[in-house]
């Protein structure tokens, strides 16, 4: 299969609900044989599953075994329960009772081991390596003609564990055209694991099905990437919170981005930037009511427009205040040195002369920070914070759009506001009690 042929293949994302039971994975089924371009299918665990392998590696850490193998009897019930609906022919009932039988018996044998991070990327590979076998014999039993590529033949991280995107479209290119004589229109595959740069089982952390989904197609230069949710797109705000929200039909990849970034639960926020950086469209589809619009992501921007917002909790701001360094060229550098030293990101930044205040997610090293951080100046600090990012053209020679958005916040207060570092974005922060009101005012006045 050539360059200019795999140009025509469409890569299709399934998330653990959309799997998560018989039913559903004879629904994908359906949908896969509608799409009749050629297609290479990610999918998830089913739902729970990675939750549940999850808790069994903490229960072999801490050397909890009987809790462990409780939960590995669970889980091959479940199993077996699925198989049971999932197929009519004993046949392909067996064959998959065996594969996961053998993948349960193979977490068992960790109680005789010593468990590390090593043993745990392992065990949580399990659930996408059984959804794709599932599925996969669902679709011979059906009739149709299926070509597995096993991910951890060509998904690899480097270092860094950044995605290799070279050696992936290497791998992918030569395994693809390996295979064309087959002639498959499907190729199911699994999404979240991969190699690392020592050739060890490793993962693209939680999420990561997404990820995969966008590496494949800007590997192969897909015609589109779909990411199948159990949601007809990504809506203008949180539909959790705030009632009548309306799904977006399109948008920008870096608004896209943003949202993801900011809270939008829809999509991985890794997930946007291989996609973009090889032109190839997303699209995020609803597999429960697959005739819904959804949301196509691409380089096309509608002007003038603010699309949706999107909220991230769990947050602390904190502000460094030092007037010993007023206008000193090394208080921004000794910042950000403290969180660059204890590997700390930082989501939003606000500046002064003579103050920075910053918001963190990640508060693991937070009192060595602070501690830090007070050699320096003054330090406030506010936890329970949310940021509220809204996405659109925002470039600053839009006018009103700024002012429209502090008019809706009035009469909430607002720990920071960042505006101009990009032309996607304004995100403010305000408590996590105040977010579910001002998520409707925003909502009441900018899109009703």
């Amino acid at each position: 299969m050539n360059n200019k042929a795999n140009s025509h293949m469409v890569v299709m994302k399934f998330g653990g609900t959309s799997v998560g039971s018989p039913e559903r994975i004879k629904s994908v089924a359906r949908l896969l044989l509608q799409e009749k371009a050629p297609k290479i299918v990610v999918l998830s665990a089913m739902s729970g599953v990675t939750n549940t392998l999850v808790d069994i590696s903490r229960l072999y850490a801490t050397k909890n075994t009987q809790g462990a193998l409780d939960k590995i009897d669970d889980l091959e019930q479940k199993y077996l329960d699925t198989i049971q609906e999932l197929y009519h022919e004993e046949r392909y009932r067996e064959e998959t009772r065996e594969f996961v039988l053998s993948k349960m018996r193979f977490l068992r044998e960790f109680r005789q081991e010593l468990f590390t991070d090593f043993e745990e990327k392992q065990v949580l590979a399990q659930g996408e390596t059984i959804s794709v076998r599932m599925m996969m014999k669902h679709l011979q039993e059906e009739g149709h003609k299926v070509g597995y590529l096993p991910a951890l033949d060509f998904m690899v991280v480097d270092i860094h564990h950044e995605p290799d995107l070279d050696k992936i479209s290497t791998q992918l290119h030569k395994i693809l055209e390996q295979r064309a004589s087959e002639q498959y229109e499907i190729y199911l595959t699994e999404g979240y694991i991969c190699r690392n740069a020592y050739a060890e089982i490793d993962n693209l952390k939680r999420g990561g099905s997404d990820y995969t989904a966008s590496l494949i197609g800007a590997a192969i230069d897909a015609r589109e990437i779909q990411i199948w949710t159990d949601i007809d797109g990504l809506h203008n705000n949180d539909p959790r919170v705030v009632e009548q929200t309306k799904p977006v039909s399109r948008l920008h990849y870096n608004e896209a981005s943003e949202l993801a970034y900011f809270g939008a639960k829809i999509l991985h926020p890794a997930c946007i930037h291989p996609a973009k950086m090889a032109n190839v469209p997303v699209r995020l589809l609803n597999s429960q009511d697959p005739s819904a619009q959804g949301t196509l992501i691409s380089n096309r921007m509608t002007e003038g427009a603010m699309k949706a917002i999107a909220a991230k909790d769990g947050l602390t701001a904190i502000r460094i205040l030092s007037t010993r360094m007023l206008l000193s060229y090394s208080f921004f550098s000794k910042v950000f040195e403290v969180f660059e030293e204890y590997k700390t990101p930082i989501d939003l930044v606000t500046t002064s002369e003579v103050a920075v205040s910053v918001v963190i997610d990640n508060t693991s090293r937070l009192e060595e920070i602070l501690s830090e951080l007070r050699k320096i100046g003054d330090v406030a600090q506010d936890n329970e914070m949310t940021i509220i990012c809204v996405a659109g053209d925002l470039n600053w020679r839009n006018m009103n759009f700024e002012s429209a958005i502090l008019t809706a916040l009035d009469e909430i207060p607002v720990r920071m506001i960042s505006y101009g570092g990009s032309n996607y974005n304004v995100s403010v922060v305000v408590r996590t009690e105040d977010k579910a009101d001002a998520l409707k005012r925003l909502n009441q006045h900018l899109f009703e």
